[in-house]
């Protein structure tokens, strides 16, 4: 539906129409004329772009050993690096790097996605090597390059730890820890980070004003011009993989050449996840290797490589603006205290060759 379709009809709505003098015409006029406008807002927020709902916590003492896992930098070999440190719930559940630090101050080879509403994804990680949290959530633990542990070493520190022994047991009703629990944990408590409750979701759920005038034209915007193609459901993204550069070709800056890793199918080179947009004011810079620092330069970048189309300024702002209307409630919380390292726990090496 185009735009001015839809204030067009607001606007027959709202004037009196100057040529039927009659009382009783006009509001017969306005009568049958209301249904129409009202179909028209239908119509914009019958998309597949759906509110979000907040997270149903089934298991609370599963989520808290979770968040102090999430929290808790000893998994790493460092004894500095956590889940926390690459994606900062206090940053829109990413780190604002183009990527991230590592183990011994390496750098990674590709952006850091927002954990924020990452339940919804259809894969984890860009390439999507990972089926779902719980895979994932053992990847950066045993990485080299990210905290450098093993699985195996992991286990060890935990199970030195009384504090978190007698939690596990509690949750898993095992004196015996093992990876496949830290990661069922660590899961559970990251399912719990979505941000219902952004202005976009009050107007979709009818609060007409949620969002001005400008928004609304950049939605209008953001669809006709096919983004909603790609960015679509609860997530806006997060569904399917796309090749990046449809139209023109993208001149990236990371090694890293996407879904092939995972299939080994040349066709799926440069394929990546489609991220989410929400929150997505929180989360610069963009794309797999952060080459777009703002928001306005992802638009116009996007806007050649993939649909073929060249936004005025003006376009670009009200995109944008649409897209600020995506932040939504962030998770808050009382930060978890951790239990305390044991006589025998393993001591962090972060200086080692």
């Amino acid at each position: 539906m185009k735009l001015t379709t839809f204030l067009g009809a607001l606007t027959t709505l709202a004037v009196t129409t100057s040529c039927t003098p009659d009382t009783e015409q006009q509001n017969n006029s306005k009568s049958a004329q209301k249904p129409a406008a009202e179909q028209e807002i239908s119509v914009m927020r019958n998309e597949p772009v759906k509110p979000l709902e907040p997270a149903i916590i089934t298991d609370t003492a599963m989520v808290e050993l979770g968040k102090k896992l999430y929290f808790d930098p000893r998994l790493s070999l460092s004894g500095f690096i956590s889940c926390n440190s690459c994606h900062n719930l206090s940053m829109g559940g990413s780190d604002n790097l183009k990527s991230s630090i590592g183990h011994k101050w390496s750098r990674g080879p590709i952006n850091s996605p927002t954990v924020l509403n990452s339940n919804l994804n259809l894969a984890q990680f860009w390439d999507g090597r990972a089926k779902d949290l719980k895979e994932q959530a053992g990847g950066p633990i045993a990485n080299p390059g990210e905290m450098a542990f093993t699985h195996e070493l992991a286990v060890e520190l935990l199970q030195s730890i009384p504090g978190y022994v007698d939690e596990f047991h509690q949750v898993f009703a095992t004196t015996s820890i093992d990876i496949d629990q830290v990661t069922t944990a660590i899961a559970a408590f990251e399912e719990t980070l979505v941000t219902p409750d952004s202005r976009f979701d009050l107007w979709l759920k009818g609060d007409d004003s949620a969002i001005n005038e400008t928004e609304l034209k950049g939605y209008a915007l953001f669809k006709s011009s096919g983004c909603s193609a790609c960015h679509n459901g609860p997530a806006l993204g997060g569904n399917s993989f796309q090749k990046m550069g449809l139209v023109a070709p993208y001149k990236a800056t990371s090694p890293v050449e996407g879904r092939s890793a995972v299939t080994g199918k040349d066709a799926d080179r440069f394929s990546f996840k489609v991220p989410t947009l929400r929150n997505v004011e929180l989360t610069y810079p963009y794309f797999h290797d952060g080459e777009a620092e703002t928001l306005a330069e992802a638009v116009e970048i996007m806007g050649r490589i993939q649909l073929g189309r060249t936004f005025t300024e003006e376009e670009n702002e009200q995109i944008v603006a649409f897209l600020k209307t995506l932040t939504g409630t962030q998770p808050r919380m009382e930060l978890p205290l951790l239990p305390p390292s044991s006589d025998t726990t393993p001591r962090p090496d972060p200086f080692s060759d």
